[in-house]
């Protein structure tokens, strides 16, 4: 191809060199669920800083720095380590994200949501690095799995009421995709109206009595980061007759495991929730 000098123009489509081509080399997330993903797609050499929060793969945090919280970060760190992208999640770190391009670093903040939005970004990120076809193939593992475990779950004689607790004082319900995935998983949630509001105070349960009215089945706690206690649940003042306390039915997820929009809710997740809700079905056939 010629230039309109007549010179021969650099072939960017097909010289491997061009870098642009290969999408950004150093990436600073600011979240686990875009660390991980990078690591099962075999992209992590680009991952230059990590949330502080980061569990998932563990050698993360022995490889990588730590620059951010959740809702702060070390700006000037993540700034030194010079960024060709920062990777985010939802407006609670637009504050970040706002600080970070006004030092000239470019900035992508998903917004995922649901489990079809989970999919489509990690096919985003995927994309990004240059890894669409693996990322096909992981995500396409992914989904069989959901469907089998969907098609097990649709032979249940019994579904249980499911309540998911995100965190007690005051008690906040589960967001979409947790409502989502229960749902996969063979349980009905107990509040499927709070599960469509994106926002934590939007799914508050003020009277905590109403959940006693709801009556769930089998409750699951996993309370952001701090370590679930049954027996806060048990104590609970009027909470004795709940199907789920009467039966010991009361279990933590880890939120690393399900509240990271990412691959552990979709794979591990998702497994504990079906794990349990069948041998809850089993004993209620």
């Amino acid at each position: 191809m010629l230039d309109s000098n007549g010179k021969r123009a650099p072939d960017i489509v097909n010289n491997p060199l061009q870098p642009f081509n290969l999408g950004p080399q150093r990436i600073v997330c600011l979240t686990e669920e875009t660390t991980e993903w990078l690591y099962l797609l075999g992209e992590e050499r680009r991952i230059v800083g990590i949330s502080g929060y980061t569990v998932r793969p563990a050698r993360a945090r022995l490889e990588k720095p730590r620059v951010s919280a959740f809702l702060s970060a070390k700006i000037d760190k993540i700034v030194a380590l010079q960024p060709d992208c920062v990777l985010g999640f939802s407006d609670l770190q637009a504050d970040i994200a706002s600080q970070l391009i006004r030092q000239g670093i470019q900035v992508t903040i998903f917004n995922q949501r649901s489990v079809a939005e989970i999919f489509s970004m990690l096919y985003q990120l995927a994309a990004m690095v240059g890894q669409e076809a693996r990322g096909l193939a992981l995500l396409h593992g992914m989904q069989d799995r959901l469907k089998a475990i969907e098609q097990a779950a649709a032979t249940l004689k019994r579904r249980p009421r499911v309540f998911f607790e995100e965190w007690f004082d005051p008690h906040i319900s589960a967001i979409a995709w947790v409502s989502e995935l229960m749902a996969i998983a063979g349980g009905d949630d107990c509040f499927p109206e709070l599960a469509r509001q994106a926002m934590g105070r939007d799914r508050i349960i003020a009277d905590g009595m109403e959940i006693v009215r709801r009556n769930p089945d089998i409750i699951f706690g996993s309370w952001c980061g701090r370590r679930f206690r049954p027996e806060h649940v048990r104590a609970r003042a009027g909470w004795e007759g709940v199907n789920a306390v009467k039966n010991h039915q009361l279990f933590e997820i880890k939120s690393a495991e399900i509240l990271q929009p990412g691959p552990a809710a979709l794979t591990d997740g998702i497994e504990q929730l079906h794990r349990i809700i069948m041998k809850w079905s089993e004993q209620h056939a």
